[in-house]
């Protein structure tokens, strides 16, 4: 009998995908994230706002150019739902100043945390996110740049995001209709749904990005409690299959929210990335 591990795609023999999310060094500037990728021989790196904030745009811009990394994504957009409809007007402001510094980075991909719910009201807060996006095509559009929405694990729903599952976001970006908006799949948070590969199929042609990462067991933390490819249960090299299988052979991503990981020296940090990376992705 022929099981799915029996298909798996061969090993990655190079870094030509690699990404590093920044905040799996987190302690880092975008400088120091941008020189720790050049001497690791990671050829790209995915951008976080509040980083490029403390270096300032155009400047976070100039030193990956100057490195010769590409960027794959920029974090976050989204948090669409709120209680007010002012806020939920400036919300959508600042999903455009993240457009706009989307492309100036130099990324057409822009990953949206969709937001949690602002009261008891689920279905209200997934139609605030649905409208959100919505809203903001048109702007992304003119500035090539694509929404991403990322399906979080259904332990963030009340906080951080009210899409849970890839049938969700997948259903979502069906109903928008537009080539702006697709998904991001990251391993941490779909890895568990029994329908997760059947949704990776579906989202042919509208895959954005793929995070990898590993789920430990137990987990040490809601939050920070990500681990380092191989130290958990997840089948990162069907995940990566799948995703292949469905048309996606962009930036792989590593992304990877732990204190511990954050604490440890960056280069050492980056060194044992590369090497999981290959052996289980």
């Amino acid at each position: 009998m022929t099981t799915a591990t029996d298909r798996l795609a061969p090993p990655l023999r190079d870094l030509a995908r690699l990404s590093l999310n920044q905040y799996t060094t987190q302690r880092w500037s975008v400088a120091e994230a941008v020189e720790g990728c050049a001497r690791a021989g990671i050829p790209a790196i995915g951008l976080w706002r509040d980083k490029v904030a403390e270096t300032g745009l155009a400047r976070s811009a100039q030193i990956v150019r100057d490195a010769g990394l590409r960027v794959s994504s920029l974090c976050r957009g989204g948090m669409f739902p709120a209680a007010t409809e002012a806020e939920r007007r400036a919300r959508i402001e600042d999903n455009r100043r993240a457009i706009d510094e989307a492309a100036e980075l130099g990324t057409d991909v822009l990953v949206l945390v969709c937001g949690g719910q602002p009261d008891r009201d689920l279905d209200g807060a997934r139609q605030m996110v649905e409208d959100g996006i919505a809203a903001l095509i048109p702007y992304a559009a003119g500035h090539g740049v694509r929404l991403g929405i990322e399906p979080l694990h259904p332990m963030f729903t009340a906080d951080r995001s009210v899409i849970v599952t890839l049938a969700q976001a997948n259903a979502l970006v069906e109903r928008l209709g537009s080539p702006q908006v697709g998904v991001v799949i990251d391993a941490y948070h779909v890895w568990w749904d029994p329908q997760v590969y059947a949704g990776i199929a579906r989202a042919a042609g509208h895959i954005l990005g793929f995070h990898v990462d590993d789920w430990l067991v137990p987990p040490p933390d809601v939050l920070l409690g990500r681990g380092m490819m191989g130290d958990g249960a997840i089948e990162l090299r069907r995940l990566r299959t799948a995703v292949e299988q469905a048309g996606y052979h962009g930036w792989i991503e590593v992304e990877i929210f732990n204190r511990a990981i954050w604490d440890a020296p960056g280069d050492e940090v980056l060194a044992l990335l590369c090497a999981r990376y290959l052996e289980y992705v």
